[in-house]
């Protein structure tokens, strides 16, 4: 009697059998198929391994080297708006303090700096600048202004680190001096243009100070220069003190004269008029009378007062002279007044300027490299030699398969029939490589001419000699 086995049914796990996958053996028969066919060849593999390697070093040497010249800048300040409104987003919370200024800068759509150092360095002026410093249309060989600046574009990397804000400058070129100088010309251009784009309130303030100093400046000369006619022309030096002593002047004439008049009327009851002592009495009394009357003004008209040519200014005289020198006097102080306060606002609005504009900061300068960053000789060697014997793998495959193929088969006769007509074309149109090379030819020599000319100049500017052609 046979026991029953209860099958339990196991449980349904949702996922599909995975079964090992059926292998062609036609497929690994022609795998082995090949590989007998290469390992035949293995000579042949072996000998296009060698030329391959030898022609790809050739043209490995064959290609010009390129030097990079690297310099970094310093993440420029924030302005004084933008950061103090990041630093007091940021200095809530000590954990994410960066990430919340971040995400605030871009909120509130305060940028730093230093993406607008990237622009610049990127923008249209600076390339023209370069272009036209170096003369680059002639190294890259470019004809349009167009072309020239996408090469200078394919030639520098301009980087700016997310977390440090440094900015990276990387400049390629085949002469390393060029390459060191073009860098550091990035550099001096991006100064000039941050100063010269700067629209900060200070700036403005500044540009406005200047053209007010030069009006206050102009009305001080005339001033200076209207005063100083008028006090030459009247002999009008300082005209209270001037008048304060030709008062004390005309006090003393007066007492003196009084002095001498009683002198005299004593003299005259004593002796006759023919006596030398009253004579000589009288003639000072005289002459004290002329100086007083000289002093005062000489006349009693406003005609005789203002038509005086005496060689100070009379007693009568200075009043009128004192309006119009008080006048010139308070213009003058006036406009030396207004121009010191001016002078003093504008020396602040400069400093304040070199504040608030960002300042470029350089934190490694470029120098000139001497280790070339290109071509890769080595891997341009061994990625040549390689894809050359894969090709000579192909072609061996190809031509045994070529070889199994009927020759009456439709497909061989139209393919033989491409290649014949494929190579009488070759055949018309063999001149043309030749004139192909005569013309590269002829371009390297005129580089390699303008190479040894250039370093001809250089040293003819470091000699301070004339320029001589080679």
């Amino acid at each position: 009697m046979s026991e029953s086995i209860e099958r339990v049914p196991m449980p349904y796990s949702g996922y599909p059998r995975h079964t090992a996958p059926r292998r062609d053996p036609r497929a690994r028969e022609k795998r082995i198929e090949r590989m007998r066919i290469l390992w035949e060849h293995r000579r042949t593999l072996f000998l296009a391994f060698i030329l391959g390697g030898l022609f790809s070093a050739l043209v490995a040497f064959l290609l010009p080297k390129s030097y990079e010249a690297t310099t970094k800048l310093m993440p420029p300040e924030q302005s004084s708006s933008g950061g103090a409104i990041l630093a007091a987003l940021t200095a809530r919370g000590s954990g994410g303090s960066s990430m919340l200024g971040g995400l605030a800068g871009d909120l509130l759509g305060v940028k730093g700096s230093g993406a607008v150092f990237v622009e610049i360095l990127s923008s249209r002026t600076v390339a023209d600048k370069l272009i036209e410093q170096f003369q680059l249309a002639k190294d890259y060989g470019t004809d349009k202004i167009e072309y020239t600046r996408k090469q200078l574009e394919h030639h520098t990397r301009i980087l700016e680190d997310r977390k440090s804000g440094v900015i990276t400058l990387t400049v390629t070129d085949k002469h390393p001096e060029q390459a060191a100088a073009m860098a550091q010309a990035y550099v001096a251009e991006l100064d000039r243009l941050v100063v010269l784009l700067s629209t900060s309130s200070a700036r403005r303030e500044r540009i406005f100070l200047e053209e007010r100093l030069k009006t206050v400046k102009a009305d001080l000369d005339n001033a200076a220069r209207e005063f100083s006619d008028f006090a030459s022309k009247n002999t009008a030096i300082d005209i209270p003190a001037q008048g304060r002593a030709m008062v004390e002047a005309a006090a003393v004439l007066q007492g003196q004269l009084i002095a001498a008049e009683a002198q005299a009327s004593g003299l005259e009851k004593i002796y006759t008029s023919n006596n030398i002592r009253v004579q000589a009495m009288n003639a000072r009394i005289a002459e004290l009378r002329s100086q007083l009357q000289k002093l005062g003004g000489g006349g009693s008209t406003p005609d005789e007062i203002k038509n005086d040519n005496s060689l100070y200014p009379s007693i009568r005289k200075l009043p009128v002279l004192g309006v119009t020198y008080a006048d010139l006097y308070r213009r003058t102080k006036i406009e030396e007044t207004v121009f010191e306060l001016l002078t003093q606002q504008y020396e602040l609005s400069k400093v304040q300027e070199a504040k608030e504009i960002p300042s470029v900061k350089i934190l490694d300068t470029a120098v000139v490299p001497t280790v070339k960053v290109s071509p890769h000789r080595v891997a341009i060697t061994e990625i040549g030699a390689i894809l050359i014997t894969i090709a000579t793998g192909w072609w061996i495959l190809f031509r045994k398969r070529w070889n199994e193929i009927d020759r009456n088969d439709p497909g061989r006769i139209l393919a033989e029939q491409m290649a014949t007509t494929v190579a009488d074309t070759a055949r018309r149109l063999a001149p043309v490589p030749a004139a192909v090379r005569n013309a590269v030819a002829r371009v390297r020599a005129r580089r390699e001419y303008d190479d040894v000319s250039r370093k001809a100049r250089e040293k003819s500017d470091a000699a301070g000699l004339p320029h001589t052609s080679p």
